[in-house]
């Protein structure tokens, strides 16, 4: 993309996408120590910290102490939004947060966990799975997860996906429903043209950072003005690109593969892609840290970030612009499913 496209493209979603300064709230105490600063979580109405704890990373390392420590470090550092899905670690991430979470600190945190399913009935057994590890009687935020397109979103709820959440809403096992993904930004524009989904959904999960900003296929450009229309609260994810921005990804101490062409840090710091998606209308921008170190030095840059100007965010992603349609950094979207 040409820079003056991008930066047509990114003024017009920055007259949109601006943050009401309401939103963000300020640090407070509780009973598990000083809380980051919160924002409103859609719908909901009521207030989450501006930066969870990504669930996936709880159920990578063998050595569980390290996951209770990375969980003791974020109640620490004032997380208090908690991210999990029954398909993480194959449940070994909800029986983590079970066992070193839930007992003491159920009542001062924010649960969300997701379900894959495709159908009603294995939503209902990956609900009651989720609720038994987690050892909790219900859970504050339950997602569709992982909507690969428009024909997906429309396709799980006439197999009832929804109707169940609807339901398990109804009986107290959750207090909201959203969805996620990270393929199409069409999957989640699509769900919004679903009565059902505009009455009973409150949030929508997906990726944010400078790279997509500078995509066609942008989350930041299609998806995020139709949710923000609807009141729904944002969950961002992969304001790293899952690790393409380091050129590597780590699991358990081990690499899993190299890029040769990284983005951070060789043209953006971390902090800068944290501020960027803080900058947007984000309710919780949810960070994946597989060790205590990483949690308490996201949780650092949340607290020096205080805003970014348009012109600001637009030259950060104006600098990530040749990476966004090589297909190296984002290679979860599937940028051919339109409709």
């Amino acid at each position: 993309m040409k820079r003056r496209e991008l930066l047509q493209q990114m003024a017009v979603a920055g007259t949109v996408l601006a943050p009401p300064a309401a939103m963000t709230g300020t640090s407070h105490p509780d009973p598990a120590g000083t809380v980051l600063p919160t924002r409103r979580l859609g719908k909901t109405g009521g207030p989450v910290t501006c930066l969870g704890l990504g669930g996936y990373h709880i159920g990578w390392p063998d050595d569980e102490s390290v996951a209770q420590a990375t969980i003791e470090k974020a109640l620490e550092v004032g997380i208090r939004f908690f991210d999990t899905a029954e398909s993480y670690g194959k449940g070994r991430s909800e029986e983590r947060y079970g066992k070193y979470l839930i007992p003491r600190y159920r009542d001062h945190i924010f649960l969300m966990t997701k379900t894959g399913a495709r159908d009603a009935q294995t939503a209902r057994e990956h609900l009651e799975g989720s609720l038994r590890r987690l050892k909790t009687d219900h859970i504050d935020l339950w997602q569709l997860h992982s909507l690969d397109d428009p024909a997906d979103a429309d396709a799980r709820l006439q197999a009832g996906v929804l109707e169940v959440a609807i339901k398990a809403k109804e009986e107290g096992k959750i207090r909201h429903i959203g969805f996620t993904g990270h393929a199409s930004p069409y999957a989640h524009i699509r769900m919004t043209q679903h009565r059902e989904v505009l009455e009973n959904c409150a949030t929508c999960q997906f990726p944010i950072n400078p790279v997509d900003a500078a995509s066609h296929h942008s989350f930041i450009e299609h998806t995020l003005p139709a949710l923000q229309k609807n009141n729904f609260g944002i969950l961002a994810m992969k304001t790293l690109a899952d690790g393409r921005f380091f050129g590597r990804k780590m699991m358990n101490g081990k690499t899993t593969w190299t890029l040769n062409e990284p983005v951070v840090p060789d043209v953006l710091s971390i902090e800068e892609c944290i501020h960027f998606a803080l900058s947007l209308p984000v309710s919780v921008l949810i960070t994946g840290a597989e060790n205590p170190q990483l949690v308490e030095e996201k949780a650092s840059m949340v607290r020096n970030f205080s805003r970014l100007s348009e012109e600001q965010r637009l030259a950060l992603a104006n600098k990530v612009a040749a990476f966004a349609e090589a297909g190296k950094v984002e290679y979860y979207k599937n940028d051919d499913l339109r409709t």
